[in-house]
């Protein structure tokens, strides 16, 4: 689907949007949260990606150059306001079938508030490669192609991510 795309088919570069769109749109919410625009942001990426799409040499997968493409464009977004705040706790966010009685569903989602808010405290660079690695399982070599920094800068800012949210959430161990 993705040579045809190159080539300039727009079906195949549609079913590549559809196939991709759910994930990317988690990774920017996760990024920029719900009121940093992730709608506009994946759409940006894909007009972006269409525009670059001669150019796509197929070095890494179509998603992992999507990641990328989506992470930059969070990135800059987020650099170019003040960290996130007041987070709220999507329907993606939680694992679906809940946590077996609402006392617990809702301290479940009072700690996932609070890990969101820390996660939004967290410097860009550092959030992006946390998101990447623990909640879309890339490798550190996919990361490190996705924001553009060697695996071992990707290593060290995922150590320092998860130190600091292991502060942030010391009230809850």
């Amino acid at each position: 689907m993705v040579a045809e795309a190159v080539k300039g088919d727009q079906a195949a570069f549609e079913a590549l949007v559809r196939r991709h769109t759910p994930e990317l749109l988690r990774l920017a919410r996760r990024l920029v949260g719900p009121a940093g625009d992730p709608e506009d942001i994946v759409q940006e990426a894909f007009v972006t990606a269409w525009r670059g799409l001669p150019a796509f040499r197929g070095e890494s997968t179509f998603r992992s150059w999507m990641f990328r493409v989506v992470t930059n464009r969070c990135l800059n977004h987020i650099r170019a306001r003040p960290p996130l705040t007041g987070t709220r706790v999507g329907s993606d966010t939680l694992p679906a079938g809940g946590y077996g009685s609402p006392a617990r569903t809702a301290e479940a989602g009072e700690a996932m508030r609070d890990l969101l808010g820390a996660l939004g405290r967290l410097p860009g660079d550092l959030r992006a490669c946390w998101v990447l690695r623990e909640l879309h399982g890339l490798s550190y070599e996919e990361i490190a192609r996705a924001v553009g920094v060697g695996a071992p800068t990707v290593r060290g800012r995922i150590h320092r991510a998860r130190r600091m949210l292991t502060e942030a959430m010391s009230a809850w161990r």
